[in-house]
């Protein structure tokens, strides 16, 4: 769910998405430019990015409901209010990529069943050090779990030496990790699939890459995982 403008780059984003299997009936098309970034890619793949948000602004609930086994992940590139009613709304599972780093409303915070950031983030949030479930990225260090601030689980990054572009490997960290969560799968396991799908995502010069079923990662990582 979300929001594009009524021109040719959402329409071209909603061609993509339909064509990907995605339900795009809760993306409203709206008289605001569709939501735009100037990403700088250095030779090592690392980028920089400046967001124009545009039609992310303009995103609302109205008529948008969840079901009761439904896993809801939202991020903070829209209003922070949006994602609050998101939260309230949602009867299942429900996750916050708090990124960009933001104070976090304290009724959302309390509502989430997992926080996923990076590094930065982390220390930006001082709220997280006390949150029941939060992920952390370390870039090339892997990622690890904490619960209640315990580091209960860890696993190590997939090394990469072809990284292409690292657009869009957070997201795919975030969504592999809300699916395999969601899954049944041991909180290291869980970490390792994510890693991953990241890893997979940045060998990828397209930001927004195609990537396999999740069960081939699942598969890929079982040996790998203690």
């Amino acid at each position: 769910m979300g929001a594009v403008g009524q021109d040719d780059a959402g329409r071209t984003l909603l061609e993509a998405m339909a064509r990907a299997g995605v339900d795009i009936s809760d993306i409203a098309q709206v008289d605001a430019a569709t939501g735009t970034a100037l990403v700088l890619v250095d030779s090592q793949g690392e980028n920089q990015i400046v967001v124009c948000p545009g039609a992310n602004g303009e995103v609302v609930l109205d008529g948008v409901s969840f079901g009761d086994d439904e896993a809801v992940l939202c991020q903070l590139e829209v209003d922070q209010d949006v994602v609050l009613s998101a939260a309230r709304a949602a009867k299942g599972f429900f996750a916050l990529n708090a990124a960009p780093a933001a104070p976090i409303l304290p009724e959302l915070l309390e509502r989430c069943d997992l926080v996923i950031v990076n590094e930065t983030e982390y220390q930006l949030i001082p709220a997280l050090k006390d949150a029941p479930l939060v992920a952390v990225t370390y870039g090339g260090e892997g990622s690890a779990i904490f619960v209640d601030g315990e580091r209960v689980a860890e696993a190590p990054a997939v090394r990469v030496t072809d990284i292409a572009n690292t657009i869009g490997a957070g997201d795919a960290f975030c969504a592999a990790l809300v699916l395999a969560l969601q899954a049944g799968l041991e909180y290291g396991n869980a970490l390792a699939v994510a890693n991953a799908v990241g890893a997979d995502a940045v060998r990828d010069a397209a930001s927004q890459p195609a990537l396999q079923p999740l069960e081939h990662y699942v598969q890929a990582t079982r040996s790998a995982v203690k």
